[in-house]
């Protein structure tokens, strides 16, 4: 039995700001993450990407601050500063020494108030993006997760690449991502969170300064998940003597109630490396695969379990076919009780692991925020898991895994499989 968990989440108010804080004064380092919903949910028809572009423009220069005088200014301070857009949220946040705290607050500020935009700078991003974009397309894993998640969702932006690609990419404008910026970057609708050497009068007197010349009003919130299309199997030809499999259902959304049962069962089926199922009988027990993994996706409200790994071509349709079998074998069945111990041991000895800094607790809080958590709720997790019993456990696993929904994409060149 582990020892209760806690952390000392404090929640600031100033005015319409509310940020949650874990104060620690014992290095003198402070980590501030804030989000809106929106991100790529946003982006236009057929300028995939330009929410992302806009997030890497947001460091190229603001105000009189060209691209390298801004880099300059966050490097003579030690800042680290970062925005990024992601499939339904648009992230921001910095780490500094809390004597640079007043340089960062500026510089973020500017950032959001006053981008520049410059023409170098737009052309220098987009053509960073698109590489980008070609890169990861090149290889069998990036075409098989665009093709899982276009037919998947193919009229939901959960189906668009977050990144866009090269096609989409060379249509996004400056204009159009002036716009998404305009209706992104909010005062309200802002989830805030903060770390590291900074008092709860600290952070109440700085989220005005950082967030007040925001536009009023709150982005427009992006579209729920829509129903998971079981598409069942395809296969998208690609020269490679390994093919890439990807396979996926519906999941659970996180304000679901077996949401921890659910991750102990994942975490059994797929999740625990050598420990899990599909490990022990795809790769120790027939050398199908190097690794393959289990997640739970949230997104847009909603849960996508996706399972991933790599195989020769001429082993899919034997991979495939122990995949699914254990699969089905644990919706059926359930787990034992000692799979289920080590699952609930794991899951509850390294909760401590995901606070070893600032940066890593306020992304933490910034995530139980956006899923809509009590502020309590990491305090009873370690009780919750240790209170699931065998019976429990098979009941999810019954409700969670559903073989019959799986949806298959193959990128590569498999034998045997039509």
């Amino acid at each position: 039995m582990t020892t209760p968990f806690s952390l000392p989440i404090q929640v600031v108010e100033a005015g319409p700001f509310t940020a949650w804080l874990v104060e620690d004064q014992s290095v003198p380092v402070v980590s501030l993450s804030w989000s809106w919903p929106g991100g790529a949910a946003r982006d236009p028809a057929g300028q995939d990407g330009t929410m992302a572009m806009a997030a890497a423009l947001l460091m190229e220069g603001a105000g009189d601050l060209r691209a390298l005088a801004f880099q300059d200014a966050l490097r003579d301070d030690a800042i680290g500063l970062s925005f990024s857009a992601g499939r339904d949220s648009f992230e921001a946040g910095f780490r500094c020494l809390s004597d640079a705290l007043p340089e960062a607050l500026r510089l973020a500020r500017l950032a959001m108030t006053a981008p520049r935009f410059d023409a170098d700078a737009v052309e220098r991003v987009r053509a960073r993006a698109i590489a980008g974009a070609r890169q990861s397309l090149e290889t069998p894993r990036g075409q098989a997760g665009r093709g899982f998640w276009q037919s998947a969702f193919p009229t939901h932006p959960a189906g668009r690449p977050a990144t866009g690609t090269a096609e989409t990419l060379a249509a996004v404008t400056a204009e159009g991502m002036r716009a998404g910026l305009a209706a992104q970057l909010r005062r309200d609708g802002v989830l805030v969170a903060a770390a590291g050497a900074i008092t709860p009068a600290q952070l109440r007197a700085i989220l005005p300064d950082l967030l007040g010349a925001l536009p009023a009003g709150a982005p427009e919130e992006p579209p729920r998940l829509t129903a998971f299309t079981e598409f069942g199997r395809q296969v998208l030809a690609v020269p490679s003597p390994q093919s890439q499999i990807i396979l996926g259902q519906p999941g659970i959304a996180p304000n679901d109630a077996d949401w921890e049962a659910a991750q102990i069962v994942l975490r059994i089926l797929g999740g625990g490396g050598f420990s899990s199922r599909l490990m022990e009988a795809v790769r120790v027990q027939r050398g199908l695969t190097y690794g393959i993994g289990v997640g739970l996706d949230s997104l847009f409200g909603g849960g996508v379990i996706t399972c991933g790994f790599a195989t020769e071509n001429a082993r899919v349709a034997e991979a495939l076919e122990v995949t699914k079998s254990v699969w089905s074998d644990l919706a059926a069945r359930g787990p034992t009780a000692a799979e289920l111990e080590e699952a609930v041991a794991f899951l509850t000895g390294s909760l401590p692991l995901q606070f070893t800094d600032s940066r890593r607790i306020a992304a933490t809080l910034l995530a139980m925020r956006r899923n809509n958590r009590a502020v309590d709720w990491l305090d009873g997790r370690n009780a919750r898991l240790q209170a699931i019993t065998p019976a429990k456990a098979t009941e999810v696993a019954a409700r969670l895994l559903r073989p019959d929904a799986i949806a298959v994409t193959i990128a590569g060149q498999p034998q045997g499989i039509l």
